[in-house]
């Protein structure tokens, strides 16, 4: 089977299949990627540990931070304790959510999640009206970007007493170095 053939069928089966997990499969979330296709996740419970992914996903399906993935147990494992078995999307999240599969303490925070990711929209909206009275049609409106959920956004202030610290010291560089050269 070639290589497009074998994706073809991957992605068909990941993306089409409604799972639900046995008895010793569990749901657990993706918290990142530490590298050589492992991956750290959490269960409902708090638990955490690595579970790797299978040669059958590699190069053909990603998983980011935020997902949720059925994984089965490695009973020898003293790191890696599971292979990923499913990757869940919106679509069999819902379906599993519906027949009483999906863990409560993932429902729980995916709520308190999409109530904080309203409340941050809200936010931002509201900045962007108190900004944007005074915008002309040449400025770019940034809000149609596509957001990256792997990445951590950090929200930096500055005090206008810093700033006028390190302008002095900008100065104070400058006059040695032009002092410097004469």
């Amino acid at each position: 089977m070639s290589q497009a053939t074998k994706r073809k069928h991957v992605v068909k089966e990941v993306l089409g299949d409604f799972v639900t997990p046995t008895e010793s499969q569990q749901i657990v979330r993706v918290l990142g990627s530490p590298g050589n296709n492992l991956h750290e996740a959490v269960t409902a419970h708090g638990q955490r540990f690595l579970v790797s992914m299978p040669t059958k996903f590699r190069k053909n399906i990603w998983i980011k931070r935020g997902d949720f993935v059925i994984v089965d147990p490695i009973e020898e494992g003293e790191k890696v304790k599971g292979e990923i078995s499913f990757i869940l999307y919106k679509e069999q999240i819902r379906h599993l959510q519906t027949t009483g599969f999906w863990p409560e303490g993932f429902s729980e925070e995916s709520t308190l999640g999409e109530t904080r990711l309203g409340q941050q929209q809200e936010e931002r909206e509201a900045e962007e009206n108190e900004e944007g009275e005074g915008m002309t049609d040449s400025e770019e409106d940034d809000s149609d970007l596509f957001v990256n959920t792997n990445r951590v956004n950090y929200h930096y202030s500055e005090s206008e007493d810093e700033t006028d610290e390190e302008d002095e010291d900008e100065e104070e560089s400058r006059e040695n170095i032009m002092g410097g050269k004469d």
